[in-house]
């Protein structure tokens, strides 16, 4: 990895936001996308064309894309219930019991967030209040494929059960087989997801936003994945609500002299056998500290199943940067707001209080972000690409919606409308004003027609 000693050089090479669209692809996702389309296409070109087909051809775009894109022919886009089933009596007995308790840990979590989010009429006050709600379908996305990411399953879809969503769907990359990976269906089942589709992908992403005959057109969609995902749901986002651009992962270790090096290097690795786009960055206070950690890199990654994978995402995403101090340190994960955070200092409570861009914080060796990545209890779906400047992780609050509610009485109205006419008039809108103005004649003369009367 290298290490960079300048604050100035770092903030202009290794810790330097650009955007997702200006992402360089790896030849093998170029060569893809030549194939698949006949000719050269960004990303964002790529996409736009996989929506516009699957708005105007539906299900024979996805079946098409499926082949060409995912390497799988199906003649049927959803996994039936009896798959669904079969997947989870054959998964391993204590895999299975620790996707439970994942499960359990996330439901109970998210659990708190929804007592704290009541739902129903709430009055707050002269005449005011609000309903919370529930969206009513809600697809989640989950990375597929050849690999499997049961915890994304787990990650996306409790939190909508628990808030109250009436019909989940999953839609995930088969393999070249045809099939979801069993680990994934499991999961969809023990989530209490209602329906499953074989669709990844910007195709999945369009097919959620607007509807097929064979998929439902959803109200929000949620989860991460690759940058072609990632730049579905940007070009989506209106005609459907997403829950944020997840695009790669990212991690920054923030550590002082104290901190163990295998485990900087351990969870460096974790971030970068993610995929070759994602970002793995250390900042510590300790130049000895950094020349270990890049030693144990180097050992750690050749015992890696995916150590091509790590080793290029390192060589052009990660690297370690060496500072003078923790007020520079934590300004420079301020400035950056990375997806995560881990924390290996010697107090670490002072740090917490002082950062206030992240989507998660990891404090201390005992707490590290792989037991986040899966049985905490909070989502891991979180914001990525500096969107911790303005955005939070996946939460209860994702899948409620709140509708105003206004039901003043006479003397309240009467002592609003002059002050709303008036306003009116002053942007040039007399229509308003008037409906106010002839509201509150019109109930004076009825109070005189009906004093007349008696």
């Amino acid at each position: 990895m290298r290490i960079i000693q300048d604050v100035q050089t770092a903030k202009s090479t290794l810790l330097k936001r650009l955007p997702a669209e200006s992402v360089e692809l790896p030849p093998q996702a170029k060569a893809r996308i030549k194939e698949a389309f006949g000719k050269e296409l960004t990303p964002d070109e790529a996409v736009r064309q996989i929506i516009t087909d699957v708005q105007t051809r539906g299900d024979a775009a996805l079946f098409k894309y499926v082949e060409k894109l995912e390497g799988a022919i199906l003649t049927r886009l959803e996994v039936p219930e009896k798959e669904i089933t079969a997947a989870r009596n054959n998964v391993d007995g204590e895999l299975l019991a620790a996707l439970q308790t994942a499960a359990e840990r996330i439901r109970d979590f998210h659990q708190k967030q929804r007592e704290l989010l009541p739902g129903g009429r709430i009055a707050l006050g002269e005449g005011l209040g609000q309903v919370v709600a529930p969206l009513e379908r809600v697809g989640i996305y989950a990375p597929g494929g050849t690999a499997s990411y049961p915890s994304t399953v787990l990650m996306t879809a409790i939190p909508a059960r628990v808030a109250g969503v009436n019909e989940i769907i999953l839609a995930t990359p088969p393999r070249p087989d045809g099939h979801i990976p069993p680990l994934t269906l499991a999961a969809a089942d023990i989530a209490g997801i209602d329906r499953v589709f074989s669709a990844g992908g910007a195709q999945a992403i369009a097919a959620l936003a607007f509807g097929t005959e064979s998929i439902p057109r959803v109200d929000k969609i949620c989860g991460p994945g690759n940058i072609f995902v990632m730049l579905a749901k940007k070009q989506v986002f209106g005609a459907v609500d997403i829950d944020g651009l997840q695009g790669p992962t990212e991690t920054i270790v923030l550590a002082d002299e104290c901190a163990n090096p295998a485990s900087c290097a351990a969870d460096l690795l974790a971030q970068a056998e993610h995929d070759e786009l994602a970002t793995a960055i250390m900042i510590t206070t300790s130049p000895e500290l950094a020349r270990k950690v890049n030693a144990e890199v180097e050992r750690q990654l050749i015992e890696l199943e995916r150590s091509k994978i790590a080793g290029v995402s390192l060589e052009q995403r990660g690297g370690i940067v060496v500072v003078g101090g923790m007020d520079e340190a934590i300004q420079l994960v301020t400035d950056y707001a990375p997806e995560h955070l881990c924390l290996l200092v010697r107090d670490a409570e002072p740090v917490v209080a002082r950062i206030r861009n992240a989507g998660g914080i990891f404090i201390g060796e005992s707490s590290p972000e792989v037991i986040g990545d899966y049985v905490a209890g909070p989502s891991h779906v979180m914001p990525t690409g500096g969107t911790a400047r303005f955005s939070s992780p996946l939460s209860v609050a994702d899948f409620l919606k709140i509708t105003s509610l206004i039901a003043l009485d006479k003397r309240t109205f009467e002592k609003l409308g002059p002050q709303a006419a008036a306003i009116a008039r002053a942007e040039g809108l007399t229509a308003h004003a008037a409906a106010v103005e002839r509201r509150m004649g019109l109930e004076y003369r009825v109070c005189s027609h009906e004093e007349e009367r008696s």
